[in-house]
């Protein structure tokens, strides 16, 4: 089964992480599928970068999302509507 999660990179205690496509048993860091995203939670603020076009396509061929990429979705999401009713 296809999961999206975040893989991670940067450097000791400077995590950044790649939010991607991946079979399930693969190991965290491993070859992924497709790449969806970004998250970098050291600056201020942290910044987000989610192709959600990409990552509801994959839901639809029935991928599932880990919970920490749910939250960085509702968190994207509820961000954007704030931004446009502005």
């Amino acid at each position: 089964m296809v999961k999206i999660r975040l893989s991670r990179a940067g450097a000791k205690k400077r995590p950044f992480y790649r939010i991607v496509a991946i079979d399930e048993r693969r190991q965290r860091d491993g070859r992924a599928l497709e790449f969806l995203g970004t998250y970098d939670p050291k600056v201020e603020p942290e910044r987000l970068v989610i192709r959600s076009e990409a990552i509801d396509a994959w839901v639809k061929k029935g991928a599932q999302l880990s919970p920490t990429v749910k939250s960085l979705m509702r968190r994207s999401r509820r961000h954007a509507a704030a931004g446009a009713t502005s």
